[in-house]
């Protein structure tokens, strides 16, 4: 699966999951422009996927990893939560 696939769909899987329909998104996106993004047509900016985010109550990053879980058909968040971690740390030493 495409990256921009595999954000779209994790798009969609959360924004369901909280119960949220795309006009939800008002504030901050047109519905329309919310759909390319859940159809993997478009990718979103840093700042705008900050504001999705927010507009979910969810950490942006957590749509991010989800769709490299997505995209590798992987189950495995610890190993990837680990890895993050690590390198994050390594970058702040």
């Amino acid at each position: 699966m495409e990256l921009k696939q595999a954000f779209g769909q994790a798009l969609k899987q959360l924004r369901m999951s909280q119960g949220l329909t795309q006009e939800d998104f008002s504030d901050v996106s047109s519905r329309t422009y919310l759909s390319t993004l859940e159809r993997g047509l478009k990718s979103p900016t840093i700042d705008k996927l900050d504001e999705i985010g927010a507009a979910m109550g969810i950490h942006p990053a957590t749509i991010l990893i989800y769709s490299y879980l997505l995209k590798t058909s992987s189950t495995e968040v610890e190993k990837v939560l680990d890895r993050i971690r690590d390198e994050l740390q390594q970058a702040m030493q």
